[in-house]
């Protein structure tokens, strides 16, 4: 074998060992991948093992971290998307309002420009108002009319320079033109000649007038006026023999036409002329109450106003009644006096009763009668007594010989203390004394000394005591024919209103006191001072008011104005209607209609519009129509004050009454008794009113009722109330009419208790006595001590130291082997409970013991039941125990 052959063989071994070796190498490298694969697969254990002991795995670390930055780039995507959204909402509104700047600026500033132009006229006379332009138009037309018919009429020379600057020069040109205007149309011939010449005068212009302006335009406009207002007030005069309007008249009526497009200056001018117009009017009033004031005089008297105040059924209406001798007190719904009544006593009459009274017939009368008040004795009618008193000039105070002073006669003698008027005593009712002998035509005094000895040393003994309960008001008092000073010591007149004893004198002293001591206070002025005492509405007349004429006159067809519930009622007397002498004004008689009445006086007045008037307030006549204004503006003051007092609630009854002073006493008593009202009014009870009151049926059921006091029920409405479920309550007294609504209240309540009785649950906590364990299960009957609350009936009980386990409902209760509803704390009674039905019986001994102490199973539901419908069965220490259950329970 040659050498290159060798080398070929071992170049072929070489290769050979070179492609094995490649072979070979896979081998280890799959051992080496394998471990890799080991290692990493314990690693990821590793990662697993420790992941779950420390967290998440950092992958998800990282998806974590993702999501926040993503949701934060969106948070600030949007919060930056909201910036901008104000900032532009913010540019807009600034743009708007420079916007809003820039017209109001504009707009100033035109007005400024128009009203230095229109002052600028003004300062040169040349301004016209739309009043004056519409008259110009007339006036032209007229004159335009006037030439169409043939009449020929003297055109006015053109104003020179000169004659512009000289106002003496004018005034004589004006005047000549309209003497050359009248005489032309006198003789209705005119010179040819001179008219062309006149025309041509025309088209002649001065240099100041060249101008084409605003101003060159209102100055012509002003120029045409003056020249058609003089031909016409010529042409008028002549002509029609139409008066024309003085300058000043124009100048008023076009200020009250063109009040609307004046600008703010002229309306501050308005505003000026108005307040000094008004302060005329107040002066003229002023003026007008001072003269009255100075002409008043002793010599002439005007009846005094006597107000009868006093406890109820001490006999103030029988006392009148006897010295008028009426029967009003028996007509009186439960004799009970509701109204304030107003009675005119003339002189005459007080002549004949006060003839049996010594030295009366030589007194020398100067007053012309008496204006008596009765007013209502009950609490409820308090705002009737305050009326009656505050207009009175003296008061007879009517107190019972047998009762002394009594709760309202204390109310009385303060009104009367605060108000400082003089009163007068009538110790009434003196027949009532044992053994008392009548003697009516005889004096008072008399009649005492006649009495038996028995009879003198009672009137003695009860008449000091009135005087000292007199003393403990603060008060001097003595018997008027023992009295040291009339002054300052209170007079006491005994008096029988049954028998009529003491009635002349009690009328003589009154008239001595008043002619005497009054004089002044009485002197008759012309100056109108009336006061509304009563609404009513009376059939065949409408509403009308009675009013107390104090002072001055009324008169049939005057302007009166006075207070509504609306505001001022501005009205026209229709008629002035009084009673007979010696008749009740409250009382339904045959009214004598007079055209003029002079005070004192009870009046009633019919009128329009008087439904919605108030008593109690004064009542205004304007003897001017522009005084009306002034007088709406007094009276609204006045009203401001008296509608405070009327304040109605949401939710509440409907109140319904014959006048306004009963009106007021039942909304005083109602809201005395806590019972809300809703609305009010005068008159007879129509199916309106029960539409308004069925309003409160889906509200609150039980006010849905008509409290109609004094009044009439229609028969159409009584059936619609029936229909809908609206109660009415009718009733003459007001204290039947509290009563029947109470005991309708009573009875809903009642029914709703029945209702909810099931549920309400009255707390209580019992204790177990050991030794009285007479059954342990089904039903447990056993004596417990109550430690606080009460136990009913009904309770169900329960176990809180044992997880609250529902022991049963108590169907038992026994004190004494007798069976009672319920029981209070304090008592040991005997209990029956038996398990809830569908429970499992609980056991005493296993489910609870003497240690445990027993509470009843309140819920929301039962606290609001008694909160509801039961809170007048539970007292403090229940409501105690109930707030202390309710945390123990965790009711919210």
């Amino acid at each position: 074998m040659s050498n290159v052959e060798k080398a070929k063989k071992n170049k072929k071994k070489g290769g050979g060992a070179k492609d094995a070796e490649p072979e070979e190498k896979p081998e280890k490298e799959v051992t080496a991948d394998k471990k890799k694969k080991k290692g990493a697969e314990k690693d990821v254990k590793e990662e697993k093992d420790s992941g779950k002991g420390k967290g998440p795995g950092k992958k998800a670390l990282a998806a974590m971290q993702e999501a926040l930055r993503k949701m934060r780039e969106e948070e600030e995507k949007a919060q930056r998307e909201e910036e901008e959204r104000i900032r532009a909402i913010e540019e807009a509104e600034k743009a708007r309002q420079e916007q809003l700047r820039v017209e109001q600026e504009r707009k100033e500033k035109k007005k400024q420009k128009e009203k230095e132009r229109k002052e600028r006229l003004k300062a040169e006379g040349k301004y016209l108002t739309p009043k004056q332009k519409a008259d110009r138009a007339r006036a032209l037309a007229l004159v335009e009319a006037l030439k169409a018919q043939g009449l020929v009429i003297g055109e006015k020379k053109p104003k020179s320079a000169h004659k512009k600057s000289d106002p003496h020069y004018n005034s004589h040109d004006k005047n000549t033109d309209a003497q050359a205007a009248q005489s032309e149309v006198e003789v209705k011939i005119v010179d040819v000649k001179k008219e062309e010449s006149e025309e041509k005068e025309d088209e002649i212009k001065d240099s100041w007038d060249m101008i084409s302006s605003e101003e060159e335009e209102e100055e012509e406009a002003a120029d045409k006026a003056e020249k058609a207002k003089a031909e016409t007030s010529e042409l008028e005069k002549k002509m029609d023999g139409v008066k024309v309007k003085s300058d000043s008249e124009s100048e008023d009526e076009s200020g009250s036409d063109d009040s609307g497009s004046e600008d703010d200056d002229s309306d501050d001018s308005e505003g000026d002329k108005n307040e000094n117009r008004l302060q005329k009017i107040k002066q003229r009033i002023q003026k007008r109450r001072e003269k009255a004031e100075k002409k008043r005089s002793l010599d002439v008297l005007r009846a005094p106003i006597v107000c009868v105040l006093g406890h109820v059924d001490t006999g103030k209406t029988k006392i009148l009644d006897k010295l008028r001798r009426t029967n009003v007190q028996d007509g009186e719904a439960g004799g009970i006096t509701q109204q304030i009544g107003a009675t005119n006593v003339p002189i005459d009459a007080i002549k004949e009763q006060g003839k049996i009274v010594k030295g009366f017939s030589q007194m020398e009368l100067r007053v012309p009668g008496l204006l008596i008040i009765d007013t209502p004795g009950h609490e409820s009618f308090s705002n009737l007594r305050n009326r009656g008193s505050s207009l009175c000039d003296i008061a007879i105070l009517v107190v019972d010989i047998m009762h002394g002073l009594e709760p309202q006669t204390i109310e009385s003698i303060n009104l009367l203390k605060n108000k400082k008027t003089p009163f007068v005593v009538a110790l009434n009712k003196i027949d009532r004394l044992y053994d008392w002998n009548s003697t009516p035509k005889k004096d008072i005094r008399e009649t005492i000394k006649a009495q038996a000895p028995n009879t003198i040393v009672e009137f003695e003994r009860r008449t000091k005591e009135v005087i000292l309960q007199f003393a403990e008001q603060g008060l001097n008092a003595a018997l008027f024919y023992e009295n040291p000073d009339t002054r300052s010591y209170v007079s006491l007149v005994p008096t029988s209103a049954i028998t009529g004893e003491g009635m002349g004198n009690i009328l003589a002293l009154i008239v001595e006191i008043c002619q005497n001591m009054l004089a002044k206070r009485l002197m008759f002025s012309e100056e109108l001072q009336a006061t509304v005492l009563e609404v009513k509405a009376i059939s065949g007349l409408g509403t009308t008011i009675d009013a107390i004429l104090v002072n001055g006159y009324l008169r049939e067809g005057d302007t009166m104005v006075l207070a509504g519930t609306e505001g001022p009622i501005v009205t026209q007397i229709r008629s002035l209607l009084m009673p007979q002498p010696l008749k009740e004004l409250r009382v339904k008689n045959a009214y004598i209609d007079h055209k003029e009445v002079k005070a004192a006086q009870g009046v009633k007045i019919a009128a329009k519009e008087l439904e919605k008037a108030i008593a109690g307030l004064n009542l205004y006549v304007a003897q001017q129509p522009d005084e009306v204004e002034v007088l709406t503006k007094e009276v609204s003051h006045e009203l401001k004050s008296a509608l405070s007092h009327i304040k109605v609630h949401d939710r509440g009854v409907y109140v319904q009454a014959s006048t306004l002073g009963s009106l007021e006493a039942l909304l005083e008593f109602l809201r005395s008794s806590k019972i809300p009202y809703c609305s009010f009014r005068i008159g007879p009870v129509v199916k309106k009113d029960v539409m308004k009151a069925s309003t409160m049926l889906e509200h609150e059921s039980r006010y849905a009722t008509i409290l109609a006091f004094d009044v009439k029920v229609e028969r159409d409405a009584q059936e619609l109330a029936d229909a809908v479920g609206v109660k009415i309550f009718q009733a003459d007294i007001i204290y039947h009419l509290f009563d029947k609504f109470t005991a309708y209240t009573e009875e809903l309540k009642q029914k709703k208790r029945d209702e909810f009785k099931s549920i309400a649950v009255f707390p209580c906590k019992l204790r177990v006595l050991p030794q009285f364990i007479f059954n342990s299960r089904d039903p447990i009957v056993m004596g417990v001590m109550i430690e606080a609350g009460i136990v009913k009936e009904g309770t169900p009980i329960c176990v809180p130291s044992k997880e609250f386990v529902e022991l049963g409902i108590v169907t038992g209760i026994e004190s004494n082997h007798k069976p009672v509803e319920s029981a209070r704390k304090g008592q040991e009674v005997c209990i029956k409970i038996e398990p809830i039905p569908g429970e499992a019986p609980k056991m005493f001994g296993r489910h609870f013991d003497e240690k445990d102490m027993l509470v009843s199973k309140i819920s929301r539901q039962s606290i609001d039941a008694c909160k509801d419908y039961f809170r007048d069965d539970l007292v403090k220490t229940d409501w105690q125990l109930m707030v202390e259950l309710k945390k123990m329970f965790e009711i919210l």
